[in-house]
């Protein structure tokens, strides 16, 4: 019987978003892991016996020092089509055939301008009052007439545009490889990095984290968005100099930052975000609803379906 594994299931809902049991009929056994493996030796350790894989986005990373370890493993499914923390290429070499998913292209920019209007009205300093037996303790700001820069202008970046026309915003774009046509496709203004930091009253960030975008956010671009500037990172922890973002909040350099990702995930108990002012933090919910994860793990079924019967769709090549 073959094991398969379905990692960091946290809330407990694999089985209400895919029928399982169809693999079981096959001769799969199915488990479910709730509890995040926290060590690359807890992963080897756990995951031992296991030929198929089903890993929840970048919660448990597979880099060479792991796979070379799992020897049994033929099968490994991210959830969403591309995954930074599998090293597909030592995978391939290794003969492990590596599948994605598909995904919901609302969720994550949802997410985030949630985590703006929440940020600009004081919203959960203002429930916590509220309960707490005060009334309106503090003063929010309005967006409207206020400039919106965006650093990646992909899918979730474009939909990020609209949202800010929607609501009265300027916006500016800027990345390493976009061009006037493509921002004002979106509704956007090309700028350079320099001035859309300087110019921006809010700076959102959707990129891809890679070697050439981690730390593309540090003292420099912190000082220039100024004490009343702020920060929203729904794409991954990493871009930004983590060291400089807790300075900045500490200091004053900006009004603030909402957080959605961390360099860390879970992030651990004491961690200094969790005591910095200035901050709202999310726990990676960008992906976290019902579409997400209906095409998630019924993506994920049917590409350990396909694999079975010797047809894999949707792999992932280096």
């Amino acid at each position: 019987m073959q094991q398969l594994a379905i990692l960091d299931d946290y809330q407990g809902v694999a089985h209400s978003f895919a029928d399982w049991s169809s693999l079981e009929q096959r001769g799969v056994a199915v488990t479910v892991f709730n509890r995040h493996l926290a060590t690359e030796a807890e992963v080897v350790e756990t995951l031992r016996d296991a030929s198929i894989v089903i890993a929840m986005r970048e919660r448990t990373p597979f880099p060479e020092s792991v796979l070379e370890k799992l020897p049994r493993l033929q099968l490994l499914v991210t959830t969403g089509a591309a995954n930074a923390s599998i090293d597909v290429g030592a995978a391939s070499r290794l003969g492990i055939t590596v599948c994605g998913t598909g995904g919901s292209p609302t969720a994550a920019p949802e997410l985030t301008w949630a985590l703006l209007l929440a940020f600009a009205r004081n919203l959960t300093q203002e429930e916590a009052a509220l309960r707490d037996g005060r009334w309106q303790t503090g003063v929010g700001f309005e967006l409207s007439g206020k400039t919106l820069g965006i650093v990646g202008l992909g899918k979730i970046g474009t939909r990020m545009a609209g949202y800010g026309r929607a609501f009265g915003m300027q916006v500016l774009a800027w990345s390493q490889n976009l061009t006037e046509e493509a921002a004002a496709a979106a509704g956007a203004r090309k700028v350079d990095k320099e001035e859309l930091f300087r110019e921006s009253d809010v700076v959102s960030l959707h990129l891809r984290l890679s070697p050439r975008s981690a730390g593309i956010v540090g003292e420099r671009e912190l000082r220039l968005l100024g004490p009343d500037g702020v920060l929203v990172n729904t794409a991954r922890g990493p871009l930004v100099d983590q060291q400089a973002l807790l300075t900045a909040l500490h200091e004053g350099w900006i009004r603030g930052a909402a957080l959605d990702v961390f360099d860390q995930e879970p992030l651990p108990a004491g961690h200094p975000l969790l005591n910095a002012p200035r901050t709202l933090l999310a726990p990676h919910l960008g992906y976290v609803t019902d579409a997400s994860y209906r095409a998630f793990f019924g993506g994920a079924l049917e590409d350990v379906t396909a694999w079975l019967d010797g047809s894999p769709v949707r792999v992932l090549t280096p």
